[in-house]
């Protein structure tokens, strides 16, 4: 899985916490069937903040997180 694809999966499981404000992402929104595919989607953002290819804060933002 390339890291467009990865955000464009992650970017369908994000919401609004409880708290005023703010999303994260929740993987309970997944249907089954895709549950594995986002939990590899964020192996795959992780790792490319890791390797450096974006930075934590420019991965938020693509995902609408901040």
């Amino acid at each position: 899985m390339e890291l467009n694809e990865a955000i464009e999966k992650l970017k369908k499981i994000v919401k609004f916490s409880h708290l005023e404000n703010q999303k994260h992402i929740d993987l309970t929104l997944a249907i089954a069937e895709d549950r594995y595919y986002c939990e590899q989607a964020l192996v795959v953002a992780k790792t490319a903040v890791k390797d450096g290819q974006l930075t934590e804060q420019e991965l938020k933002k693509r995902l609408g997180l901040i």
